[in-house]
Order: C-alpha cells, then structure tokens, then sequence
C-alpha cells in the first residue's frame, strides 16, 4: 500500500546540533531521503535538551533549527489540512514538539525565565504540538522513567500555563506515578489538555518502564489519545522484530483501535555508550523508509481499515481536536 504516514517522535533537531550534521545524513532514521522513502506526510520534531547545565539554550537553538527547516524547500509547516495543497505534495510537513521541560526551564531559573523561553520557542517553531514535563531523570517539574517522583509544584504551574494553549501533554518519558498525578491534576482542574503517549509501547507484551502498564494504557485510550508505536528494540523485543505486531494486537485488545499511531523514535544511536543495546533497532524497523513494508503487514494481519488509522488517521483526527 502506498499511503501516507504520519510520525509522532524523532530527534532529528538534536542531531543537527552536531557541526557537520545535514538533514540528508542517513546516519539517522528519519533524514530527509529515508521520510521521502517511506512517504511521511508529517513528521513530529522533538526539541530535546537533557535535565542539567545548558539544557535552556540547546532547546532554544533547536526551536532555530526548527525555523530554518520550514524555510527549506523540502518541509513544510504542518497547520491542518496543508499536506492537501499541491504545493506540498512531495514536501514533508513538520511539527516541533518538546520532550522534557528542561529544554526551556532548567533546575536553578525562575519558572517567569522558563515561561519567557517557552515563548520564544513557540515564537520560533510558530506551534508546540505537545510537551513531556520530563525526560529518564527527574526533574523540577516531576518524575523521569527511570524514578519514583510524581507531579511536583512546579508541574502543576506548567499545567496550569498550557492549559487553554491548545498544547497536548506527552507521557513518554514520566514514571507511572507522574502519569497518574498528571490525570488527576487535570481532573480536579477540570482542564480540558490533550494527552499521548509519543512514543511507548505495552508493558504486558515488553516489560520496560518506557512502555505503558494497562492502567495506563486505557486511561490515554478513554480520554481520546495517541499512543505511537515505538520501534526500539528495547520497548518492542529485545530478539524478534515481528512482535511489533503483537504490540498492536495488543492494543486493539485494549480498545485503542482509534488511539494507534507511529512513534518510531529514531535518534542517532552510534555514539551511546552502552554499546550492548548497539543496533537500537532491527533491521526491519531502521530508518523511516520501511513504512510501505509495515503498513503491508499491518493490512496482512489485520485490515486495510486497521493500517490506515494507524498510518495517519488516528494521528489526523487528534490533531484535528486540537487545532479546533
């Protein structure tokens, strides 16, 4: 099948800090030639900056590096319906987002510093598609992955913020009780903020804190959300790519027919130091050119119906309830 795909998550904007990096290297999975390859319409950029010393600044140079892309002749900002137009037709369209609040609040500024330079990334990247409050550490805001921390004060200020700015939250990287809190906070809040899970998978199917517990999983399904099919090794299966399947089974045996999306995370992996997780992806699942070939399997094991939503349908739709 050659249809469209939309993305959730890719660090392509980190990569390009490094000096001699190019939208064109195929050293990482989603360049330019490998989403032109798999025929993304719409790919989400991740403004990526560790919890630590000079986390501000690499979020801010990122949101540049985002405005620079939409002026290349290769990308096009992504507002609605604009992958319509035949301009864009063999153009890639582009959202920025931010996984981890770090990349515009640090551990020491005021939060009035960090909400200026959350504005400026807006001012750069012209929209913010969704924030993740933390990243595998935890942080001011609340608790990493890879940590116990709930929400903390300075979490709920950031909820508050965003609250009607149209902004979804992103529970990638929270520890379970962060996800938990971040619920119940809007609740009591009687917020009506967005949520998704970029780029997780199942716990059941891959035991790892990256992946999302049942109780989870349904939560981000009853509240109309996006769960994006994360294609690491590590979140899919550490010896057998075809399990990326058992992944969508999975959840559509949660319900999540309608909340199934991409979220391959593609990052440049050949310099990480834990050499024992090198490749970080199987072969079947490398760069954003096999697209074509999954969605062939999805339309095999499941349905035509199934690849579609799952391709760019259910993706659609979310973005479409926000951009209202």
């Amino acid at each position: 099948m050659n249809i469209l795909n939309i993305d959730l998550h890719c660090d392509l904007l980190h990569y390009l800090l490094g000096s001699n990096s190019t939208i064109d290297d195929k050293e990482i999975g989603c360049s330019l030639p490998y989403l032109k390859e798999g025929n993304v319409m719409l790919q989400v950029m991740a403004i990526y900056a560790g919890t630590g010393t000079g986390s501000t600044a690499e979020g801010k140079k990122q949101s540049q590096l985002f405005s620079d892309l939409i002026k290349n002749e290769n990308f096009f900002f992504f507002d609605g319906d604009d992958y319509k137009n035949e301009e864009n037709k063999n153009k890639v369209g582009v959202i920025a987002s931010i996984e981890n609040g770090s990349a515009f609040c640090d551990e020491t500024e005021s939060l009035d510093s960090g909400f200026k330079n959350l504005e400026t990334i807006i001012e750069n990247t012209q929209k913010v598609f969704y924030i993740g409050l933390t990243h595998h550490t935890e942080n001011r805001f609340g608790g990493g992955n890879n940590s116990e921390a709930g929400l903390k004060d300075d979490g709920k200020v950031l909820i508050d913020y965003i609250a009607d700015r149209k902004i979804a939250i992103d529970l990638a990287h929270t520890s379970d009780q962060l996800a938990y809190d971040i619920f119940n906070y809007i609740d009591q809040r009687n917020f009506s903020i967005p949520v998704l899970a970029s780029h997780s998978n199942y716990r059941t199917v891959c035991k790892n804190k990256r992946n999302l517990p049942d109780e989870l999983a349904k939560e981000v399904i009853n509240r109309n959300g996006l769960i994006g099919l994360n294609f690491i090794k590590d979140y899919v299966d550490f010896e057998h790519p075809e399990r990326l399947y058992e992944h969508i089974q999975y959840g559509l045996d949660l319900g999540a027919e309608d909340n199934i999306a991409y979220g391959a995370d593609y990052f440049y992996w050949k310099d990480h130091p834990d050499k024992s997780r090198h490749p970080f992806f199987f072969p079947e699942h490398s760069n954003a050119s096999v697209y074509p070939a999954i969605n062939d399997e999805i339309e095999k094991r499941f349905s035509t119906e199934i690849v579609e939503k799952i391709s760019h349908n259910n993706a659609l739709n979310f973005i479409e309830r926000i951009y209202k």
